[in-house]
């Protein structure tokens, strides 16, 4: 039976400390900085409330990464509501405490960080204490200037970072309760979200918590619901805000039946008129969507910089479809391709041969899986391929390739060194052969 190590020195006074609460908070005025962590982190996980909320009005460090605290030890909803407190009583008073440095509020869970070792971080990202050698020459310059920054800190507002999930049965307790405190001290407390999925709830609800969200500050953003283009629509005037947005998915959007004449294209120009404003636009997946046939130019004609991922799946388009996308400019930097579940097996091979030619210097990955490609498309695309030399991945599961064509494929594609993974799903024996055939050669 191992023998379990004694609690640590610092372990113990802050258990001791803790035992009277009153106290504790008393003592924040004269707490070494580098104490805040562990307490803080012993008084959340003890339930502490009233600790906590004065904590966080002392906090000495720009970042309270409190996600990190609440995915490992899932508070109730009492503690996380005296977290918010301390936050609220700080920012409603005139005069801040002189200590303090909080700036930002991070409550993401899925941030990849830990407490322990994030506590001084600043604003979105996270910095590490300054090394000895850096504060003498910097203390100096801070006192010349610590009455300035001061006041200027105690006017700026307090970032709180989330990730959202919007869902029916959302917002639950928790983030009701920040809803509503972003709310009272709207331009003082700003709600900051990277992430944002949008899933089953009515447009009434979510237009009501994206008012309370800085919508520039969302990068990454996925509708994953069973919407009718008329309320994506309607969604897109939010869309065209999120001006540093880098990620979007788009999936099964469904045109409305029997709609009035018209109405089709002013919702497809309502959703596409929003993409000018989205600068920073890298990854672009479009799963399921059925009004796009006909339409892939409009869609992408308005975006203005290259992609790096490109993804249209399980969708309807036609042959002009793929020619406006082969000519079309942001797509002559894709690193990652996916036409998987489109169907190709009626469309000529040229329009998909000049869109792998013109984004061959650049393509990494390459799915085509449950194309329907015949022997006489594939062929085609081969001398394309040849010429993707930063080629990492091919998938095309599903199409009925002929064993004479994957030989040839892999001819074409043998001075590809960096491509190691090809996906073919039952045909992998067939593989393996024609390399056995190849090599005989």
């Amino acid at each position: 039976v191992g023998i379990r190590a004694p609690p640590k020195l610092l372990e113990l006074a802050v258990q001791s400390l803790l035992r009277d609460e009153a106290l504790a908070i008393a003592a924040l005025e004269e707490l070494p900085a580098e104490l805040f962590p562990p307490l803080f982190s012993a008084a959340f996980a003890g339930m502490h409330s009233q600790a906590v909320k004065a904590m966080v009005q002392a906090w000495p460090f720009p970042c309270l990464p409190l996600g990190a605290l609440m995915k490992e030890h899932k508070p109730h909803l009492e503690i996380f509501q005296a977290a918010i407190d301390g936050l609220d009583v700080l920012l409603a008073q005139e005069v801040r405490p002189r200590r303090w440095k909080l700036q930002v509020l991070d409550l993401r869970r899925n941030a990849q960080q830990d407490f322990c070792t994030v506590w001084s971080g600043t604003r979105a990202g996270v910095c590490s204490p300054l090394e000895p050698e850096v504060v003498g020459p910097m203390r100096k310059r801070c006192r010349v200037e610590g009455a300035r920054a001061w006041l200027k800190q105690t006017s700026a507002p307090v970032e709180v970072l989330i990730d959202l999930c919007l869902k029916e049965g959302t917002p639950d307790a928790s983030l009701s309760y920040l809803l509503k405190k972003v709310k009272q001290r709207r331009g003082s407390l700003r709600l900051c979200c990277q992430k944002l999925r949008v899933f089953s709830m009515p447009m009434q609800k979510i237009r009501k918590i994206l008012k309370l969200v800085q919508l520039d500050s969302v990068q990454d953003l996925e509708v994953n619901c069973t919407w009718k283009l008329a309320t994506l629509g309607r969604f897109a005037p939010h869309l065209g805000q999120m001006v540093n947005l880098r990620r979007l998915l788009l999936s099964h959007i469904h045109m409305t039946p029997h709609a009035a004449p018209g109405m089709e294209e002013r919702c497809v120009s309502q959703l596409t008129s929003q993409f000018p404003s989205l600068q920073h636009l890298q990854e672009l997946y479009l799963d399921s969507i059925s009004f796009l046939e006909g339409r892939l130019d409009q869609v992408l004609r308005c975006l203005k910089n290259p992609l790096e991922t490109l993804s249209i799946t399980n969708c309807l388009i036609s042959e002009a479809d793929l020619m406006h996308l082969s000519q079309c400019p942001s797509v002559s930097q894709l690193k990652d391709l996916s036409l998987s579940g489109v169907n190709l097996t009626s469309i000529s091979s040229k329009p998909l041969w000049v869109l792998i030619e013109k984004a061959s210097a650049t393509l990494q990955d390459l799915d085509l899986d449950e194309c329907g490609i015949m022997d006489s498309q594939f062929s085609a695309l081969l001398p394309a391929l040849s010429h993707c030399s930063q080629l990492t991945t091919f998938s095309f599961c599903g199409n009925p390739i002929s064993m004479a064509v994957l030989e040839s494929l892999l001819r074409h594609t043998v001075g590809l060194s960096k491509l190691s993974w090809t996906s073919l799903s039952s045909h992998t024996r067939c593989v393996l052969r024609a390399w056995n055939v190849l090599c005989v050669q």
